[in-house]
C-alpha cells in the first residue's frame, strides 16, 4: 500500500482539490491604470494648421445608420471599408479603453478615473479654446447594426459623465458612435482595440465678442436734467 492511501481519503481530497485549483486559469483584471493627464493633453494640443471639423451629428448618425444596415453581396469586407468620417484622421487624438458593462454603456467603476483624467485634461489652459469630440467604436463581432447603436450609447454616455459629473461645458463635446464603420484597428476588425474610445479635437470654440456695456438708465437721465 502507498503512503499516500495509508493517509487515508482526507489526504486524497486534499490532494484533488490543488490540483483543481491549479488548473483554473488566473483571467486578466479589466480594471487598468487610468492614463496621466499630460498624456492626454499632449495628445489633443497639437491641432496645429488642421481645419476645424464642424461635424452634423445628425446627418452623420443617420448616414452611419443607414450604411450599418447594408446586407449587398457588393458590401467590402470589414477590413475595406472606405472610412466614414475621412476628417477624423487627420484631428488630434487620444485613445483610450473603458470599461464598459457587457452589451450595454454603463461605465464600470474600474474606468471612474479615467473619465475623470479626461475632463481634467479638458480644462487645462492649452485646452480650453477648443471643442472635442467623444467618439464610440465597435469590433467586428455582433450584429453590424447593433454596434452601430451601442457604440453611440457608450459614447454618450462618457459625454455625459464629463458634461454632467465634471462639469465640462456642454458646448464643448459632442459625442458620436462609428460601429464598425471605421474601425481603430482596420486591419484586424475583430480586434479588441476597436472597442476603444475616441476623444478627438475638433477645432477652436468661437470667440465670445465682448458686448459694450450699456449706461444705467439713471445716469442718463441725471445727465438730461443738467442740460
Amino acid at each position: 500500500m502507498t503512503r499516500l492511501a495509508k493517509r487515508g481519503p482526507r489526504c486524497i481530497s486534499l490532494v484533488v482539490t490543488t490540483v483543481a485549483i491549479l488548473a483554473v486559469p488566473i483571467l486578466p483584471s479589466h480594471g487598468q491604470a487610468a492614463p496621466a493627464r499630460d498624456d492626454i493633453v499632449d495628445a489633443l494640443k497639437n491641432f496645429g494648421g488642421a481645419a476645424d471639423f464642424e461635424p452634423d451629428i445628425a446627418a452623420l448618425k443617420q448616414k452611419i445608420s443607414n450604411r450599418s444596415k447594408m446586407r449587398g453581396k457588393n458590401e467590402p469586407e470589414p477590413s475595406k471599408r472606405p472610412l466614414i468620417v475621412p476628417e477624423l484622421k487627420d484631428l488630434p487624438t487620444f485613445t483610450v479603453s473603458i470599461d464598459f458593462d457587457s452589451d450595454t454603456p454603463v461605465v464600470r467603476p474600474s474606468s471612474y478615473e479615467t473619465v475623470g483624467r479626461i475632463a481634467d485634461a479638458m480644462v487645462q489652459a492649452n485646452l480650453l479654446a477648443y471643442g472635442f469630440l467623444v467618439v464610440g467604436h465597435a469590433s467586428s463581432d455582433g450584429r453590424r447594426e447593433a454596434n452601430a447603436m451601442l457604440s453611440q450609447r457608450r459614447a454618450d454616455a462618457i459625454r455625459d459623465s464629463l458634461v454632467n459629473t465634471f462639469k465640462i461645458s456642454s458646448k464643448r463635446v459632442q459625442s458620436l458612435g462609428l460601429g464598425e464603420e471605421q474601425f481603430v484597428d482596420r486591419a484586424h476588425p475583430a480586434s479588441p482595440a476597436n472597442l476603444q474610445i475616441q476623444i478627438v479635437t475638433i477645432g477652436k470654440l468661437p470667440e465670445q465678442s465682448e458686448q459694450p456695456v450699456a449706461k444705467a438708465p439713471g445716469i442718463a437721465k441725471k445727465k438730461a436734467k443738467k442740460r
